[in-house]
């Protein structure tokens, strides 16, 4: 009778190699522990570092070198606002007394070019930008007026002296198109910046913002007033414009916000809208195209326009932040007892009101305006043109009168040219 074999040995041996891996994995599991903590402890070391360095308590509104936000450059900077829905970005801090200021549609035609000037003389600039495809989107981080959290964010850090307020959805076509754009970026993000900055902003800042003369709509009086009525407009866009202005009333009543408005006619110059009519004009006599002008039908009526070289709405919109008055409302949406003026509503053209509240004077006209648009627009797309090409193209462009301008304006281009005025559109 045989006996069965005897697997004690092996049973042994699994149990041991058995206890083995179950001490092996505690080991592991034990040192995975520790390297853990201890890389967790080293990163909140360094975090904490970081903050004490950069970025001190938010109840010192000034750094040590006078610097309104110095300090909070480089959190602003970092991941904080570096993702969808960020800041486009921050620029130096303004030297001691100078102003700190968020632009909005910083990445529009006014918008680049007001930034860049406030930057030039020393301010402090924040630019804001939600780059739709309205222009070209490519190489861009967004941030939307419409974000109520990202303003609450961008006031809580930055204690900003002024706002100018450039983003909108500009164009008349466009509107028939996609209305909702207008009302979502034209009237519920102006309402979304007000609320921000009348209960988030500690102190409240001054805010420019850019109306339009397309408020004056159909109003047959020649040339406008500031005092003209704006209650018929003859656009979508027009009508979101009239109906900021009421806003701006209401908050600068309720909450004290200082708001100037500033009503732009028809802004043209070097990185402009390319679907403006200078731009077309340009375009064909460079291509030795014959220019189409049209005129009204009755062949009685004069087709003008006035026109606003860039450099002088940049005048104009730094003007008007220089001298804003201090907002008067206290952080929380109360009102303090302190009394002040009305934001008025201010233009380009006329410019009575401009002129008497922060000096506003232009001083490029039509020709030589032109001539600098020409002359970015031939460097800009690199064209090669004999000197006899120039001269003609040259002359072309700097004969052509306000009304034989605006009378190409009248014709396929002439909704999106008559509310073109606010061109920093986001």
């Amino acid at each position: 009778m045989g006996f069965p074999p005897d697997t004690s040995k092996t049973v042994k041996l699994e149990r041991y190699n058995s206890y083995l891996r179950r001490v092996n994995s505690t080991k592991l599991l034990a040192a995975s522990s520790k390297l853990i903590f201890r890389s967790t402890l080293l990163a909140a070391l360094i975090l904490v570092l970081f903050l004490t360095v950069n970025y001190p308590p938010l109840s010192s509104s000034h750094s040590s070198s006078g610097v309104p936000y110095a300090s909070h450059r480089s959190l602003l900077s970092s991941s904080l606002y570096s993702g969808g829905g960020a800041a486009v970005g921050v620029l130096d801090g303004a030297p001691a007394g100078g102003m700190s200021v968020l632009v909005t549609g910083a990445a529009g035609f006014v918008g680049t070019h007001c930034s860049l000037a406030l930057k030039k003389r020393g301010d402090g600039v924040l630019g804001l930008d939600n780059f739709n495809a309205y222009y070209d989107p490519s190489l861009k981080r967004a941030g939307d007026i419409n974000d109520a959290a990202l303003l609450a964010k961008l006031f809580d850090v930055v204690p900003f002296t002024h706002v100018l307020h450039l983003a909108a959805q500009a164009g008349v076509r466009y509107a028939m198109r996609n209305p909702q754009s207008y009302i979502q970026s034209n009237i519920a993000g102006f309402v979304t910046l007000l609320e921000a900055a009348a209960k988030r902003a500690d102190p409240q800042p001054a805010i420019v913002w850019a109306s339009s003369s397309s408020v004056y709509g159909l109003n047959e009086a020649n040339p406008f007033s500031e005092s003209h009525r704006t209650d018929r407009p003859a656009s979508l866009y027009a009508a979101t414009k009239k109906a900021g202005e009421e806003i701006a009333h209401v908050y600068n009543h309720i909450y004290g916000l200082s708001l100037t408005g500033l009503r732009f006619f028809t802004v043209y110059g070097p990185w402009g809208r390319p679907d403006m009519a200078y731009f077309f004009f340009t375009k064909d006599i460079l291509q030795g195209k014959q220019i189409t002008v049209f005129k009204p039908a009755d062949g009685e009526r004069e087709v003008a326009r006035d026109f606003t070289f860039i450099d002088d709405v940049v005048k104009g919109c730094l003007g008007a932040l220089d001298t804003a008055e201090k907002s008067t409302g206290m952080p929380g949406g109360g009102r303090s007892a302190g009394r002040r003026s009305s934001g008025c509503t201010t233009s380009a053209t006329p410019r009575r009101l401009a002129h008497g509240d922060f000096g506003y004077q232009p001083t490029t006209d039509l020709a030589t305006g032109l001539r600098k648009f020409v002359k970015w627009y031939v460097d800009y797309h690199g064209i090669k043109i004999p000197v006899s090409s120039a001269t003609t193209a040259s002359s072309s462009s700097s004969s052509s009168s306000s009304t034989s301008e605006t009378q190409r304006v009248a014709g396929d281009a002439a909704d999106d040219t008559e509310d073109s005025s606010l061109s920093a559109a986001t």
